[in-house]
């Protein structure tokens, strides 16, 4: 999928959800503007920038390697760009090699979309 953090699925299906009214507070709201990020701008997120924009979200749990690691994940499950793998391939240099492999992978499978 393309996911890098946490689904919320089971709130999605949960039938009483249904009466739910949207939350007036704003801490039950989406923050850090990051419902609506594309996964190549989280990509070109420096470990700084991980640091600055998850500021108080769980998210900051999962440490700027793995964030990375997941981002590469979502990338090679979607669908075909050249742009995403020239981000990929420009990544490989900045990262440990637990994300190398993931971007490896990420690489090949973009380009086994492309031949497909």
């Amino acid at each position: 999928g393309n996911r890098v953090f946490g689904c919320d699925d089971c709130q999605l299906i949960c039938p009483w959800n249904s009466f739910a009214k949207k939350a007036v507070i704003d801490d039950f709201n989406p923050r850090h503007s990051l419902d609506n990020i594309s996964l190549l701008a989280l990509w070109q997120w420096d470990e700084t920038t991980f640091l600055e924009r998850t500021e108080g979200s769980p998210l900051r749990r999962t440490g700027y390697q793995s964030f990375k690691r997941n981002i590469a994940i979502g990338l090679g499950n979607a669908p075909y760009s050249a742009q995403i793998v020239a981000q990929l391939q420009h990544g490989k240099s900045c990262h440990d090699d637990i994300v190398n492999v993931h971007i490896d992978w990420a690489i090949a499978q973009q380009l086994q979309q492309q031949a497909q």
